[in-house]
């Protein structure tokens, strides 16, 4: 049982690396504009969505980000990695 909660804790871990690649991939569209079609940005950007947002958008339909202003926040986001932070340090 124990290697299998390793197994999980594991792809637990490689997912919240890959919600904070998105995170900056996110930020790098806001701050340097839309990469190049075919660009190692934008197919980086294109794969870690393809992961993440399986994940993120169950979440976001109980949740829609919150408008502040002109800025929207997704607490999606928010929520599922900080559930992924819990369930980790519950399988300990």
């Amino acid at each position: 049982m124990g290697a299998v909660l390793g197994i999980v804790s594991l792809a637990l871990l490689l997912l919240q690396f890959l919600l904070v690649a998105r995170a900056v991939l996110d930020w790098s569209v806001a701050l340097a504009g839309p990469p190049a079609y075919g660009s190692v940005r934008s197919r980086l950007s294109t794969g870690v969505r393809a992961v993440t947002e399986p994940i993120l958008a169950p979440v976001r339909r109980f949740l829609p980000p919150v408008r502040v202003g002109t800025v929207s926040i997704d607490l999606a986001f928010i929520i599922v990695f900080i559930a992924i932070v819990v369930i980790r340090r519950l399988i300990g």
